[in-house]
């Protein structure tokens, strides 16, 4: 479990890029249907190259293989995963600090045993208990910073980023649950390529294209600036390729559905390393008490998961 747990808060780390990158070009004027779209468009750039150096041109070809043989699932798993999940928390980034997304966003903590319980999975009951201190704790880290905003700024903010919590673990649990082969309605993919926890973004990845093309041709955005280039792509290899395998390469070593919950309740701490990027990149405010105590008790939360695991019986 301590594994885990190191593995998602890595992960967390460089998640959390993404806000701070985001809300400065929302501050810059880019848009942000090519913030989302870029980033996943160099992310399959990234891990193409990747995979090729690191496991040859067969990885590459078991790939193409597993994709086509199941690209209906890939494509629904990648739009949900990726597609609806990060449309979702760029758009809000357009009416809303990074550290007040990051916030919102950890309401996948409480989204993640709702997903599992869908799929007919158990969570146990203790694991809801820490996701609670968990979530408490990232509400008080933040509660201090949050200033007056209109009513249309909140839910143009809030309620995507309330979608997007639910749409990452869907996303997720399809393909866990695929690898698993105990659903009735989802296909049992077995290939020794889904070992690989870049395969397993790539493919990912390549199922989200149909939505971003989409999303182009809806919104039809102005054309991105050479700022917009960069800043996009530095977040596809941290947050995108870094951060996304670490995540799920330490979700697919969960065996048990505690484990799962466990390893997505260490992105609360994206809230952490978000307000420090803010304070640091983007002159935000240090916390007071309250955030501290935010603070501690996200760290205690974290501690209360890795104790419970190893008093197991």
């Amino acid at each position: 479990m301590l594994r885990l747990i190191s593995l998602g808060s890595l992960a967390a780390l460089f998640f959390s890029s993404t806000f701070v990158v985001n809300r400065a070009l929302s501050l810059q004027g880019g848009h942000w249907a090519w913030t989302s779209s870029l980033r996943f468009g160099f992310m399959l750039i990234f891990l193409i190259v990747i995979l090729i150096i690191k496991d040859g041109k067969k990885a590459l070809n078991d790939v193409k293989d597993v994709f086509l043989n199941h690209w209906l699932f890939w494509v629904i798993s990648g739009s949900i995963g990726f597609g609806v999940f990060y449309s979702l928390i760029t758009f809000s980034s357009q009416y809303a600090s990074g550290w007040v997304v990051a916030t919102t966003w950890q309401a996948t903590i409480l989204a993640t045993p709702v997903v599992i319980a869908l799929f007919g999975r158990k969570v146990p009951r203790n694991g809801l208990v820490f996701t609670g201190i968990i979530f408490i704790g990232i509400v008080l880290v933040n509660i201090e910073h949050a200033a007056l905003a209109s009513l249309r700024e909140v839910l143009l903010s809030a309620l995507p980023v309330l979608g997007a919590a639910f749409a990452y673990p869907i996303g997720n649990q399809l393909v866990w649950e695929s690898r698993k082969g105990n659903h009735p309605r989802l296909p049992h993919i077995q290939h020794p390529i889904l070992d690989n926890a870049f395969a397993r973004v790539l493919l990912l990845t390549l199922g989200s294209l149909p939505f971003w093309a989409g999303l182009l041709l809806a919104t039809f955005p102005p054309a991105p600036s050479v700022d917009q280039l960069i800043s996009t792509a530095l977040v596809a290899l941290l947050s995108g390729v870094i951060a996304t395998t670490l995540f799920l390469y330490a979700r697919h070593l969960s065996h048990q559905p505690y484990e799962i919950a466990a390893v997505d309740s260490t992105q609360s701490l994206e809230v952490v390393f978000s307000l420090t990027g803010e304070i640091v990149f983007l002159s935000g405010a240090l916390p007071g008490w309250i955030g501290l105590a935010g603070i501690l008790l996200t760290i205690l939360g974290l501690i209360a998961y890795i104790s419970f695991q190893n008093n197991a019986p």
